[in-house]
């Protein structure tokens, strides 16, 4: 359990976290992939963070090894499907969408899932993934085909990640998707951060240093950051340092 260990750790010392997401269908240029890992490793990024909620690509697990050789970061698997699993990385997310009510991703994939992840031997971390309406509809909405707790709506936020400890999960995910017009609002964290003791990871619309400060001010603990830095691979070093300051 070390990356749990790690997240843990992090939460009880008050320690902010920042997680790089590499889009396997955004990799698929070698140098773009070992510029945008050497970055992240010099900014001192904690975590890095591969999947996606639709892959174009069937290169998933020589991604996962990819990053994995070229970095000295814990490789996290943020998958979008039971088959964005590699036995390279050093953990998976095991998500489980407690903001909506599609079966298949509360319990069904899980079950598929469950024996591979055994079998590669990778450590499993328990999470409540919730989706959060971000201004649009992003591909994490339309693959799930579930809808989003609304934005201006902390206490569902907050009564839904209560129900998610409280059913022994480990991690709180609140996510806009990738792309989306804006992330979760801090008053939205700062009400999950008063009713669960679990460490909170947000993503979703993160473009700058100064939303970076408020998200960690407001309760959580990982910021995950991608599109951003596929756009502007500079940006990272201003949001390590926003995010560990």
């Amino acid at each position: 359990m070390v990356v749990l260990e790690q997240l843990l750790a992090a939460k009880s010392s008050g320690t902010k976290l920042l997680a790089v997401l590499i889009d396997p269908d955004q990799a698929t240029d070698t140098k773009q992939l070992e510029r945008t890992i050497q970055n992240a490793c010099m900014a001192k990024a904690d975590l890095l963070f591969v999947g996606g909620s639709l892959l174009m690509t069937d290169a998933f697990d020589a991604c996962v090894k990819r990053v994995k050789e070229l970095s000295d970061r814990p490789v996290v698997l943020f998958p979008g499907s039971p088959s964005q699993l590699s036995g390279h990385a050093d953990a998976v997310l095991f998500l489980s969408l407690i903001s909506g009510r599609n079966p298949e991703l509360l319990i069904g994939h899980h079950v598929t899932a469950a024996p591979r992840i055994k079998s590669l031997g990778i450590e499993a971390i328990p999470t409540g993934y919730m989706l959060v309406d971000g201004g649009r509809t992003t591909t994490a909405h339309y693959v799930s085909q579930t809808s989003p707790i609304p934005h201006d709506k902390p206490g569902i936020a907050a009564c839904t990640a209560l129900a998610g400890e409280l059913l022994g999960l480990r991690t709180i995910y609140m996510d806009t998707g990738s792309g989306a017009k804006k992330t979760v609002s801090p008053d939205m964290i700062a009400a999950v951060r008063e009713s669960i003791s679990c460490p909170i990871i947000v993503g979703g619309g993160i473009r700058d240093a100064e939303t970076a400060r408020s998200l960690c001010a407001a309760g959580a603990d990982v910021l995950v950051v991608g599109t951003a830095f596929e756009q502007d691979s500079e940006l990272i070093f201003a949001m390590s340092e926003a995010v560990h300051g």
